[in-house]
C-alpha cells in the first residue's frame, strides 16, 4: 500500500485537532443549594466571659464537622415521623432551650421535661448533661433524643439507615470523619460539635465587667450586689457560665404524699436519684446557665414557674419545703425593689454569637 500523501496527514491531524478544540470542556459540577448556604466557616472565637477555646475543652471539634453538625441538628429526617429535630426543643431564640412548659415530639407526644439549654455547653465545670446528668458527654446527650419514643421516636440503627438513605449527606461525613461511613456515633459527634459553637459571651454584664461603667444601669448594678451578696445566687450559679452544673433539690414538682406513703413519692420525677438511685437525690435538679435566662421563660425542668419574676420569688420563699431540700436554698427576705433589681441583672446577662437559624435546604 502506497504511504499517504504528506500533505493529506497534515490535513487530517489539522481537523482532529480542530474537532477536539470545537468540543466544549465538561462545566464543572454545579455546588449543591445546600452547601451553598452552608459552607465550612471557621470555628467562632469564644465571646467575651467564657475562657477558653472550644477545641481546647470538645475534642475533634472542626469546621467540616460543625458543618455536618449544623444540617443534622436542624434536619426532621432524624425523627420517626420526620417532623422533629433537635432544634424543635432546642430553639436558637429561646437560648437553644424552648418557649414551652415541656418539650412535645413525634405524634405530638407530651414529654415531662423542658428541654434545658445547650448555649456554652461546652463549658461544664462538672461534665454531665440533660437535667438528672445521665449522659457523660456532649456526644452521648444528642443521642439520647433520637431513641426516646416520646421525643424523636428512632433507634439508633434507625438513625443510621435514615441518613445513609440520602446520597448527600455521604461526601459531608467523608470530609468531616475521613470516610464515608455513616453511624451513630458519628451523627451524635457532629451534632456535640455543632452545639459546642453556640457560645453567648458580650452581655452587658460582661461589658460591664470587662470595665465599661455604662453598661449597667443603677437597678442591674443593685441587682449585682444581691445576686452575689444578700441572695448568694453564687453559690450555684458561678463561674463565666454562671452555673456549677451540680445538683439541687428546689422543692419543683413537691406534692405531700398521704400519710405512711413513701416520701419519695412526693416527687413524681425523682430526678438525679433515678440515676444514682440514692435517696438523697430525690427531687434534684442540675443547675442549668443563667446566660441568656430571659429568653427561655417558663422556668424549671418542669416549665411550672411562668415567669423570671416569678423563679426569682420562688427562691426568696426558699423553694418548696421536703425531705431533701438543698441546704442551700433558705428563704431570702428580698424586698420589692430588691426583687426587681436581681431580675434586671438576670436580664443583662443577655448574650450575643450564638443566634442561628435553620438551614433552608438539606443534602438530599
Amino acid at each position: 500500500m502506497r504511504p499517504a500523501p504528506l500533505a493529506a496527514l497534515l490535513l487530517a491531524v489539522a481537523c482532529s485537532t480542530s474537532e477536539r478544540a470545537s468540543t466544549p470542556a465538561a462545566a464543572p459540577p454545579a455546588t449543591p443549594d445546600w452547601e451553598v448556604e452552608n459552607p465550612v466557616r471557621p470555628l467562632p472565637p469564644s465571646p467575651l466571659g467564657v475562657a477558653a477555646e472550644i477545641a481546647d475543652l470538645v475534642p475533634r471539634v472542626t469546621p467540616e464537622k460543625v458543618r455536618l453538625g449544623r444540617w443534622l441538628f436542624y434536619d426532621p429526617r432524624l425523627s420517626a415521623d420526620g417532623t422533629i429535630s433537635c432544634a424543635s426543643c432546642h430553639e436558637p431564640a429561646a437560648g437553644f432551650s424552648e418557649r414551652e412548659p415541656v418539650s412535645t415530639g413525634v405524634g405530638g407526644k407530651k414529654g415531662t421535661r423542658k428541654a434545658p439549654p445547650v448555649l456554652n455547653a461546652a463549658f461544664p465545670i462538672y461534665p454531665v448533661w440533660f437535667w438528672d446528668g445521665r449522659a457523660s458527654s456532649l456526644a452521648d446527650q444528642a443521642k439520647g433524643p433520637m431513641e426516646n419514643p416520646v421525643e424523636m421516636g428512632m433507634t439508633h440503627a434507625g438513625i443510621e439507615s435514615a441518613v445513609r438513605a440520602i446520597p448527600g449527606y455521604r461526601r459531608y461525613f467523608a470530609e468531616a470523619f475521613g470516610d464515608e461511613r455513616i453511624e451513630v456515633d458519628r451523627v451524635a459527634e457532629a451534632i456535640a460539635a455543632y452545639e459546642a459553637t453556640r457560645m453567648s459571651g458580650n452581655s452587658a454584664f460582661d461589658r460591664w465587667d470587662a470595665g465599661d461603667p455604662g453598661a449597667l444601669d443603677e437597678k442591674q448594678k443593685l441587682g449585682f450586689r444581691v445576686f452575689f451578696g444578700k441572695a448568694k445566687c453564687n453559690q450555684c450559679h458561678l463561674g463565666a457560665n454562671l452555673t456549677d452544673s451540680r445538683f439541687h433539690n428546689l422543692g419543683v414538682g413537691w406534692q405531700q404524699p398521704p400519710p405512711g406513703a413513701d416520701p419519695a413519692s412526693g416527687f413524681a420525677d425523682p430526678g438525679r436519684a433515678r440515676v444514682t438511685g440514692k435517696v438523697a437525690d430525690t427531687g434534684a435538679f442540675k443547675t442549668p446557665t443563667l446566660r441568656d435566662v430571659s429568653r427561655r421563660a417558663p422556668y424549671m425542668h418542669d416549665g411550672s414557674v411562668a415567669t423570671l419574676r416569678d423563679a426569682v420569688l420562688l427562691y426568696d420563699r426558699g423553694g418548696v419545703p421536703n425531705p431533701w431540700l438543698s441546704p442551700e436554698v433558705k428563704p431570702l427576705h428580698l424586698s420589692g425593689e430588691q426583687v426587681d433589681a436581681l431580675v434586671a441583672f438576670l436580664e443583662a446577662l443577655d448574650g450575643e454569637g450564638f443566634l442561628d437559624v435553620a438551614p433552608r435546604s438539606f443534602p438530599r
